[in-house]
């Protein structure tokens, strides 16, 4: 219970005039604060988003070593329910919590009570102490911004006892691992057991401590408070290294976040200068990930504690990451961007969609003069292609938040014919999208994925093969070894089939091959169902066949099998249906290797004098599920195969160049704006059979379907 009130200084002496006489000198007057929420309690404090329902609190003036009231106050919590930790521990019910003042009432009382007792033990500015970090940051700070609500700047720093106490007495256990009852039996202190009225115990225990921690060598105590950042502070990356212990992922962001909601999310927890790194997809759009670096790795291990927390009604997932991760996305060395973001502390927006003819006069005079951009045209980038074509995207800087969102209410005007998009962006993804579009090729390429299959599979019924299902999408080649435990040994060389879907992400799928139908059978019976990663997977016999079927974009259920849509008559192009597979060929030098069972004939000769043209077999998997191989090399030359060209192909093509010695390509999908130079940086590092570009020739256009290239290229 809540003990009676200290009673006022007697006449004569003046307590403050002593305690500035003091020769003990000492920090100012400690608010010691417990708190709890509706939910988890102890180490978990905070990590379930549940609401603070107690607060309890005491001041004590080190210097005098007078302590002022104890105070209790309940706080009315959003979520009434109860978690049976907390309703055994602190004894409250809902109704009680139903008749408490809301938070924001709770803190203007705790203010006006503090500065009550303060200005009676001497006055002076005041400090809060708490048990260890969880309160201030996981919970007070965060709940505070779910609800909107301006917390006191007397909250933005405390004392961590635990610290404290380890500066002290270092030999004891780390800092993370104490309690306030390790504290006091560390110290020898007596306390109250018959003490039942819950956060009082606590609160007269840490006041107890802090006493006696006072009372010995203080040296550096009570002088270095931990600090929480206010506000997060932009700007690009400029280390070229970073810990890995200091960065998390976080994933399922909405996409129009952005770095300032990003660490609205974390508030509370202290993100590096410019650690907030949205990540792009592919096409240069914002995938809902953000790579976060923080200051320290406790910073990080708190914030993974915010796993399936809520942004708005989305629930973010939030794992490790590594610095090369951040470095990648968030760093760059390009010196035009570094130029760009040498202002600090700017707003910078994203314009996308502009007139591929739109000059800086153009941008500064459709955002107007009541939104200047900060140096003119000084402040703006325009991204470019490498050969310096316009991309339609630049980026703007703003001198203040008001000044940006006056920019903001442009979204979709109106520049000459198209509208433009304005979206707040950050120096990470100024960083990308500079990356991007400096790195990427003329024309797209396949990347390693997105290969046919490097060897032949031969046919057969026999089920000397097995098939995961339900793997963790993080799983890699590795892990499935490792799963598989002494099973691995009997793999085929080349017999690990990851299956990725058309995005080139992981299905949950893998099909591995194996010596015999035994061992296959006998793997399948010892990890069916066995655990990778907390999910469970099942692993089931099949055959050759069934895998390649499955591979080739067909589907294998307990239904049997459908065929994949590239072998139905309705969807299969009619030039492709003269196809004939011809054995891959494979440069010599390659061919010492790998085993020759796993390679055709080695020699780049014709078969025949008849000339015989070739292309990349992938033209003709458009259907064929995208699948990755062990342990091939990624880009191994064994992993490309070639296929005859179609009759018709041949038969456009010149007599005089088909007479020429080499290999004929036959190039699908480029684009209508591709020129001469173009085709020629694909082949960069090949030799062309003449020393003029005359083999390089355009592909009559007969009638098209929606299957076929818009466009080909036949290069010899």
């Amino acid at each position: 219970m809540t003990p009676p009130p200290p009673q006022p200084p007697p006449s004569g002496p003046n307590p403050a005039a002593d305690s500035a006489a003091d020769p003990r000198p000492g920090p100012g007057p400690l608010v010691v604060l417990f708190g709890a929420t509706a939910g988890a309690l102890g180490q978990d404090l905070g990590s379930d988003e549940t609401d603070l329902i107690l607060l309890v609190w005491q001041v004590v003036e080190p210097r005098s070593r007078q302590v002022g009231t104890l105070h209790k106050s309940l706080v009315r919590a959003e979520a009434a329910a109860l978690s049976p930790q907390c309703r055994e521990a602190s004894g409250l019910s809902a109704d009680s919590l139903a008749r408490a003042e809301p938070l924001d009432k709770v803190l203007q009382q705790f203010s006006q009570l503090v500065s009550g007792d303060v200005a009676l033990l001497g006055g002076g500015p005041y400090m809060l102490c708490t048990d260890g970090q969880l309160l201030l940051r996981q919970v007070l700070h965060a709940e505070a911004s779910r609800k909107n609500l301006a917390l006191p700047d007397t909250f933005f720093s405390f004392y961590d006892l635990r610290r404290e106490f380890h500066v002290q007495h270092p030999s004891t256990r780390p800092a993370r691992d104490l309690t306030v009852a390790t504290m006091a039996q560390d110290l020898g202190l007596e306390t109250d057991a018959t003490e039942d009225d819950f956060g009082v115990w606590e609160v007269k225990t840490m006041v107890a401590v802090i006493l006696h921690l006072l009372d010995g060598p203080s040296g550096q105590l009570f002088s270095k408070p931990e600090v929480v950042k206010q506000k997060y502070e932009t700007g690009p990356c400029k280390a070229d290294v970073v810990d890995s212990e200091t960065v998390v992922r976080a994933r399922g962001l909405p996409w129009q976040s952005s770095d300032q909601d990003v660490a609205r999310f974390f508030t509370g927890l202290n993100i590096a200068r410019g650690g907030v790194a949205l990540c792009l997809n592919a096409q240069g759009r914002r995938n809902g990930e953000a790579l976060i670096r923080f200051v320290d790795s406790e910073q990080r291990d708190l914030a993974l504690q915010r796993h399936k927390h809520h942004m708005g009604v989305r629930y973010i997932e939030v794992y490790k990451a590594t610095g090369e991760e951040f470095v990648k996305i968030a760093g760059g060395t390009s010196l035009e961007v570094a130029r760009f973001l040498s202002r600090e502390d700017q707003v910078i927006l994203r314009l996308r969609g502009l007139p591929f003819s739109a000059g800086p006069a153009d941008v500064l005079g459709f955002l107007g003069p009541e939104c200047p951009v900060t140096g003119g045209a000084d402040g703006l980038l325009f991204v470019r292609h490498p050969d310096g074509r316009p991309t339609g995207d630049a980026f703007a800087l703003f001198a203040c938040e008001e000044l940006a969102q006056a920019a903001l209410r442009r979204h979709k005007g109106t520049l000459g014919k198209r509208y433009i998009e304005l979206f707040r962006s950050t120096a990470a993804e100024v960083q990308q999208v500079l990356n991007r579009y400096a790195s990427s090729p003329l024309l797209p390429t396949l990347t390693a994925p997105l290969l046919p299959i490097p060897f032949p599979l031969a046919a057969g019924t026999g089920r000397d093969c097995v098939r995961l299902r339900g793997l963790p999408y993080t799983a890699t080649i590795e892990d499935i070894l490792s799963f598989l435990g002494e099973a691995a040994a009997d793999i085929r060389p080349h017999g690990v089939h990851m299956v990725l879907n058309q995005q080139g992400r992981p299905s949950g799928d893998a099909f591995i091959q194996m010596t015999s139908a035994e061992r296959a059978l006998a793997a399948a019976q010892r990890c069916h169902k066995k655990a990778m990663k907390e999910r469970y997977v099942e692993v089931v016999p099949c055959s050759t066949e069934e895998m390649s079927h499955v591979l080739m974009g067909g589907t294998l259920g307990r239904s049997g099998m459908s065929p994949p849509p590239c072998k139905l008559p309705c969807l299969s192009p009619p030039t492709y249906a003269t196809f004939q597979a011809t054995p891959t060929l494979i440069p010599t030098e390659t061919a010492a290797l790998y085993p020759s069972s796993a390679l055709l004939p080695a020699a780049r000769v014709p078969a025949a004098p008849t000339p015989v043209a070739y292309y990349p077999g992938p033209a003709t998997q458009l259907y064929m599920n995208y699948t990755a191989y062990y342990p091939s090399p990624p880009v191994s030359p064994t992993t490309v195969g070639y296929l005859t060209t179609p009759p018709a192909a041949l038969a456009s093509a010149p007599t005089s160049v088909l007479s020429q010695p080499g290999a004929l390509v036959r190039m699908q999908g480029v684009p209508y704006t591709a020129g001469m130079k173009d085709l020629l940086s694909i082949f960069q590092a090949y030799q062309l059979a003449p020393d003029d570009y005359t083999s390089l020739m355009p592909v009559g256009d007969p009638p098209r379907t929606v299957l076929q290239a818009p466009k080909e290229w036949v290069c010899l």
